[in-house]
């Protein structure tokens, strides 16, 4: 199938599409949200920010998550806070513990893991970092959320809190688990453990801004799919989303190249393009001046036979 066919497809049509390609994890930070509110709606961010970002920002992300589901993922890894966010500040870590607060408390959010039957999870050292803090009651937030969706299964969301380093956890689940059944846990076990139920690895990962995947500890096995929207995360578009999708099902699963079977045209063509390419390198980006917003620079010439 071509890709604008795919693209034009009915949704519908999309997720049994991707649903035949093997169930789908995919791991999603929503991030960039204070500048995407800040862009789209300056007037509500003057006159109340943090009522205002609450609001915004529990609405747009249910909105993402809808698209997901909509689209044959059935699981999705959702990081939403770590310990490098501390560093913004004491008025930040409030606002976004509100919104944390909102997961398992807004009408909106409780409607949505209803109607779209979504068994949420929360993964992460949440409890060593918020137990000692004015935030606590956000563990037990969580832990009520989980109970309360517990019987939903058709859709799986989890939320990463603290997830950034799982290695303490980890060492004390299989202590724990050593002491209860006498032997060594196995991945799986492993795995269990952690999310709460079993989580296959991830299939890919759709991050903003820098190049950098996180939050997704034991799932990652390196053989998921790495996407970059350029734009922040509340930006993303159906359509952005069926072209990610297209190259995850049809593009990437190509079988490895035989290049004892390359015609001669090909091989003239890869090196025009990595001549076009010497010294380019994804990733590598610029900031306007000292202190402004990092942006990626454009890497990739393409040859005149293959624009």
């Amino acid at each position: 199938m071509d890709a604008d066919t795919f693209k034009n497809l009915p949704t519908p049509e999309i997720a049994r599409l991707v649903r035949e390609a093997g169930p789908k994890v995919c791991v999603f930070p929503i991030n960039g949200t204070r500048r995407w509110f800040v862009l789209e709606y300056p007037e509500l961010a003057q006159e109340n920010f943090v009522e205002a970002y609450l609001q915004i920002n529990t609405q747009r992300p249910i909105e993402l998550y809808q698209l997901l589901f909509d689209h044959g993922i059935d699981t999705v890894l959702s990081p939403i806070f770590g310990p490098d966010l501390v560093e913004r500040g004491a008025e930040y870590v409030s606002m976004v513990a509100q919104g944390m607060a909102r997961l398992g408390t807004d009408p909106d959010f409780m409607d949505f893991y209803r109607d779209y039957d979504v068994r949420v999870g929360f993964y992460g050292d949440y409890h060593k970092f918020l137990d000692s803090t004015p935030y606590a009651y956000l563990s037990d937030v969580f832990e009520e959320t989980v109970a309360k969706t517990r019987a939903h299964n058709r859709r799986r969301l989890f939320f990463g809190a603290f997830a950034h380093d799982a290695t303490e956890t980890l060492a004390r689940l299989a202590v724990d688990y050593y002491k209860e059944h006498g032997q060594i846990p196995d991945r799986r076990a492993l795995v269990t453990l952690y999310y709460g139920e079993y989580v296959t690895p991830v299939n890919f990962f759709i991050g903003f801004d820098k190049f950098s995947a996180f939050d997704m500890p034991l799932v990652s096995t390196g053989e998921e799919d790495l996407y970059f929207t350029v734009a922040p995360s509340p930006y993303l578009t159906e359509r952005q989303l069926r072209i990610i999708l297209y190259d995850h099902i049809y593009v990437r699963p190509e079988a490895e190249t035989d290049y004892s079977d390359l015609a001669a045209e090909d091989w003239a063509m890869m090196h025009d393009f990595y001549q076009a390419n010497l010294e380019n390198t994804q990733g590598v980006g610029a900031r306007k001046n000292p202190g402004s917003f990092w942006y990626p620079l454009p890497q990739v010439e393409l040859p005149e036979g293959m624009k």
